[in-house]
């Protein structure tokens, strides 16, 4: 997966598109992310000894991972994250990712 947790991302589609958040929860398995303040979702809770009257609360729900995209801090906007060029990866090593865009500033 592209994003993981605790990554800035761009909304690209959707009631959402634009918005960006950090990823609170990646789900590789699934193909899902949970991103805090996009996708909100009401969640009806009854009634308890704690809570008599019941309540509505507002949650975030998961997106389909293709539809974020990783921003960073120096590209205002998205960008696409590729390995850097001339970088050799060693034996079973990823090679580092960066967005684009800021990687042609340095």
């Amino acid at each position: 997966m592209h994003v993981k947790k605790g990554d800035t991302v761009l909304v690209l589609s959707g009631n959402d598109k634009g918005r960006t958040g950090e990823v609170k929860e990646a789900m590789p398995r699934d193909g899902r992310v949970v991103v805090a303040g996009v996708n909100l979702r009401w969640r009806h809770r009854r009634p308890s000894q704690k809570n008599p009257k019941g309540e509505r609360v507002q949650r975030e729900a998961s997106i389909h991972a293709s539809n974020v995209r990783r921003v960073e801090a120096a590209a205002a906007k998205g960008s696409k994250a590729k390995a850097a060029k001339g970088e050799k990866k060693a034996k079973g090593d990823k090679p580092a990712k960066g967005a684009t865009k800021s990687r042609k500033a340095e």
